[in-house]
């Protein structure tokens, strides 16, 4: 296997991480105090490209790889794991519509997405439907022409700020066959929105819940065939899973610099940081965390581009492994900053905070354990086929 990137995959490289140095670092930090949402910044991401990553060119997006968009939200994260969090779902929500919609859906919607005119947000998570999504209880009930929408939808990021929202509602009976997906317009009549959760990290985008009440959209709206929104939902994920992992990837690279800057610079009992066996040994877990991560997200990635029929399993402990490591790659480096890493004036602190979160969302990593224990127990301990 070919480990080495491409000469196109440099260049998005070298590309995304212009991009972070110069439009999201210099700003990261005044964002996540003042709780704001950089849409100018976001928008300029999408002359870039960045807002149809792996859409395909046909439909108006960059059409790259997986492992290619992965690449470029590592360095966007980098700069900031927030703003770059939320162009993930972004690129999730077009991704569908893109892949799933109709024609005429698509002409309507999709180029407005993929220029940041307009801006989209993935309504999935309910109250009472967390990691339990086959039982979500919004529901869309034809009528005529339409279907009317009611029930609500929590930590949906970018709402009350985006325009679109790709919502999972029930046109069934229970479980996940009862489930499809719909494109409403974010104004619509009927849809409230909650107050903007006051989070640990990610504070430089808001999350909201969203409310339904009788919300009516045209039936030319819903995004494939009634009853497939489930499938389409866990489509979106294997991605997203790789997507978030991915930010993991960022903002550990930019501690891990971070902490060899200082302890090269910091000195204690007479000597540089850097000089203390102890704290070598330290950096070295830290890059070797790291390392093993991202090897785990880009082989996830390369089995999801390539159609492997496990990638789903990949994804799910590619997801797993790098959000715990990076998370705790973080932590390790803002103890390594003693006393200063815990202050605002570094950014360590902001790092952890905002890694934390990729623990939870696009499925617990608890949720990937189960993932990962059912298949392999269906193997009945013959491992040949998940390699």
């Amino acid at each position: 296997m070919d480990f080495n990137l491409t000469e196109e995959q440099r260049l998005l490289v070298e590309s995304a991480r212009a991009f972070a140095q110069h439009e999201l670092a210099p700003h990261a930090a005044d964002w996540d105090r003042e709780h704001h949402f950089p849409l100018d910044v976001i928008r300029r991401a999408a002359e870039q490209g960045y807002l149809g990553l792996y859409i395909a060119e046909e439909d108006g997006g960059l059409g790259l790889s997986r492992l290619s968009a992965s690449l470029i939200f590592e360095q966007l994260a980098a700069g900031c794991v927030a703003t770059t969090a939320y162009l993930t779902i972004h690129n999730m929500a077009a991704w569908m519509l893109a892949s799933f919609g109709d024609a005429a859906l698509k002409a309507q919607w999709l180029p407005s997405l993929i220029s940041g005119e307009r801006l989209a947000s993935y309504c999935l998570t309910e109250p009472d439907a967390g990691s339990d999504a086959a039982h979500l209880r919004t529901r869309a009930r034809r009528d005529g022409d339409h279907y009317v929408l009611d029930g609500s939808k929590c930590f949906i990021s970018g709402a009350g700020s985006t325009q679109v929202l790709v919502v999972m509602a029930r046109t069934g009976d229970d479980g996940a066959k009862g489930i499809s997906c719909f494109l409403v317009p974010a104004d619509a009549e009927g849809i409230r929105y909650g107050r903007n959760e006051d989070k640990m990290g990610w504070r430089a985008q808001p999350t909201r819940t969203i409310t339904f009440e009788a919300v009516r959209i045209p039936a030319g709206n819903r995004i494939g065939p009634e009853g497939q929104g489930f499938v389409y939902a866990m489509k979106g994920l294997e991605g997203g899973r790789l997507n978030i992992a991915s930010c993991s990837l960022g903002a550990a690279q930019a501690a891990l610099e971070q902490s060899l800057r200082y302890v090269e610079e910091r000195k204690q009992f007479g000597k540089a940081l850097a000089q203390f066996q102890a704290l070598q040994f330290k950096l070295a877990d830290m890059l070797t965390a790291l390392t093993a991560s991202r090897q785990m997200v880009r082989l996830a990635a390369h089995h999801l581009d390539q159609g492997h029929a496990e990638a789903s399993l990949y994804c799910a402990m590619a997801k797993r492994f790098a959000t715990d490591q990076c998370f705790e790659l973080c932590n390790e480096a803002l103890q390594l900053h003693g006393g200063y890493g815990y202050l605002n004036d570094y950014p360590l602190e902001r790092w952890v905070r905002d890694t934390r979160v990729h623990q939870i969302l696009e499925g617990t990593n608890e949720i990937m354990r189960v993932i990962v224990a059912r298949r392999l127990l269906e193997q009945g301990g013959s491992l040949d086929r998940l390699s």
